[in-house]
């Protein structure tokens, strides 16, 4: 197991908290860890938001673009392959943790077998009204469509005739699926996330924006975290 501090940011899908990630990692020369259980798919990159190619690079950034459609994943999987991700980081070099799946979160901080202690691990969340949510979620994937989502949904679909459990669950490649469908399990999935932080975490909310979220680095942060089961 290797123990490192990281820098957390944990927020609903559409919250900003990529974005705002990526200007404090820059800022600090960050390493980036993506803690986003669709992130780890290769191929699924429209659909899922995942950062350009340029950005993924530029952060040296893990967690992402780990596995097929095909193959099935899991906490553990994901806790394994942020030990060796970890590994091809220098010691001296800020490490960046920031994604929406509270139970990445939850194996860094506290381990996947270990006995649960309470109160939950602590550590920031962005704090956004349901309703901007929405309509963020609502311009994205109209941005998504006109990248040409439909496509990658057909070539991967061609490509991976048989989805893992884990990949089935991912929104906007299910067949069949139209805007309105995408839209509604979207926000569904806004609501469960913030659901999740609320009760199997003690939350720190900060509102969306890089300064709330420097300060609240500057003041609390860096958190100790795990990799390696």
């Amino acid at each position: 197991m290797t123990e490192r501090r990281a820098y957390l940011l944990a927020g609903p899908t559409a919250s900003g908290k990529s974005a705002i990630a990526a200007v404090l990692a820059r800022e600090m020369g960050a390493r980036i860890l993506s803690a986003d259980s669709m992130l780890v798919y290769r191929g699924m990159d429209i659909g899922t938001a995942k950062p350009p190619a340029s950005e993924i690079a530029e952060f040296g950034m893990g967690g992402v673009d780990l596995v097929t459609p095909a193959e099935e994943f899991s906490s553990g999987a994901w806790l394994r392959a942020a030990e060796a991700w970890i590994g091809t980081v220098p010691e001296e070099t800020p490490l960046v943790v920031v994604g929406g799946t509270g139970l990445y979160f939850s194996a860094l901080l506290r381990g996947l077998d270990r006995k649960w202690e309470k109160p939950p691990p602590e550590y920031p969340v962005i704090r956004i009204d349901r309703a901007v949510v929405r309509q963020r979620i609502a311009d994205r994937l109209d941005d998504m469509f006109m990248a040409g989502l439909e496509e990658e949904k057909r070539l991967l679909h061609e490509r991976y005739p048989t989805w893992s459990r884990t990949a089935a669950l991912a929104i906007g490649y299910r067949e069949g699926d139209d805007r309105q469908k995408i839209l509604t399990r979207t926000c569904q999935l806004a609501k469960r996330q913030d659901t999740w932080f609320r009760h199997q975490a003690t939350p720190l909310y900060v509102e969306p924006t890089v300064d709330a979220v420097r300060t609240c680095w500057r003041e609390r942060g860096p958190w100790i975290v795990r990799f390696g089961t």
